[in-house]
């Protein structure tokens, strides 16, 4: 519980630094070229958000939502929309993710970096794939790329800690995109199907 109240906690404090920065852009709008504008909502805003989000993972979908309001109010201002006008076209024109699955492509980037080795131990070390299990090395399942999902005791906090969070955004890619042959490739399609996911009703 005083994990998810000090991470709420922050997440407040980040939407309303976020809000605060949107304000001060909007007072600077007309000065601005639409490169320079965008520029600056990716550098005080898009980067702020993305930090460290993929601790969200099994986050409530309120604190979701208000992560996702910024990006909409941002998507508003960089093409002078009214609050009134429909957000998804705007975040389509941008390719911006929705929340969620920023969150599982942040997850599945730092499998990707934990698989490869390069991201740090403390976190690869907790990461096991189901071929390395000598009890499934017969199993179909253990010539895959898959990761072993931890037990856990508490749905709550059990099921966001890192090891079984990422083991589950990370097993429910497709084995193409798993499997890539590069890490810009990783992130290519896994961009690709994420979006497709975030507006699969508008795409």
């Amino acid at each position: 519980m005083a994990f998810c109240m000090s991470t709420t906690g922050h997440f407040t404090a980040t939407v309303k630094a976020c809000f605060a920065a949107l304000q001060r852009i909007r007072s600077v709008r007309r000065s601005l070229s639409h490169e320079a504008l965008l520029t600056l909502i990716r550098a005080l805003i898009v980067s702020k958000l993305d930090y460290c989000c993929s601790v969200l993972a099994g986050m409530s979908g309120t604190l979701q939502r208000r992560l996702q309001s910024v990006f909409n109010a941002a998507a508003r201002l960089v093409f002078s929309a009214r609050k009134s006008e429909h957000v998804t076209p705007l975040l389509l024109e941008l390719h911006w993710l929705k929340v969620p699955e920023r969150i599982q492509f942040r997850l599945c980037v730092l499998v990707h970096r934990c698989l490869h080795g390069n991201a740090p131990p403390y976190l690869a070390e907790t990461l096991r794939l189901t071929s390395d299990v000598e009890s499934r090395r017969r199993l179909r399942s253990g010539s895959t790329s898959t990761l072993l999902v931890p037990s856990t005791r508490r749905a709550t906090l059990g099921d966001r800690a890192f090891p079984v969070a990422a083991a589950r955004a990370w097993n429910a890619l497709p084995s193409s995109v798993r499997t890539s042959s590069t890490y810009l490739a990783f992130r290519r399609q896994l961009k690709t199907l994420l979006f497709k996911a975030s507006f699969e009703d508008q795409t």
